[in-house]
């Protein structure tokens, strides 16, 4: 068990509606120091084809798509990059980018993400929260298509649709 802090930055601007959150960056993410940097994780893929583009600078994506990518924990004891093994976490101070953008929508990836979401934010935040599915290579019983269909709601919501 490794005790794990998070040291990538957010990444968000001030014209940032929406946030997706996941849980603490895999091994490789901060090995990386980028998210969603294990060459299995579908993440990136799953946004080229909801967005319909191909994603050369991931940064410029997020900007031009008003999206703000962080975590919900800053540290936390875990075995690898297993969620499951999560102990001892301490969450992020979400607050301090939720002021300085326009979110008005946050998105968990995965079971995790979202139950510590709720434990320590679902009171302070008020904002709507809506979970969607690991793109993880842990996560193999969802398959690419149902990732699609589940991650285009935050199209809808970029587009002001819903």
């Amino acid at each position: 068990m490794d005790k794990v802090t998070h040291d990538l930055e957010p990444v968000f601007f001030k014209s940032s509606k929406v946030l997706i959150l996941g849980t603490m960056p895999s091994v490789k993410s901060r090995e990386a120091k980028f998210y969603y940097a294990h060459p299995q994780n579908r993440f990136w893929k799953t946004l080229e084809n909801v967005f319909e583009v191909k994603i050369l600078d991931k940064v410029k994506f997020l900007k031009d798509y008003n999206i703000a990518l962080w975590d919900v924990l800053k540290e936390c004891e875990i075995n690898g990059s297993s969620d499951n093994s999560i102990k001892n976490e301490v969450p992020n101070d979400l607050e301090k980018i939720i002021k300085k953008s326009q979110i008005k929508v946050i998105f968990t990836t995965g079971k995790t993400a979202h139950k510590y979401y709720l434990k320590y934010f679902k009171d302070s935040l008020k904002l709507k929260v809506i979970n969607l599915p690991s793109t993880s290579p842990a996560n193999c019983k969802i398959n690419n298509n149902e990732l699609i269909k589940s991650y285009s709601i935050i199209k809808e919501y970029l587009n002001n649709n819903v």
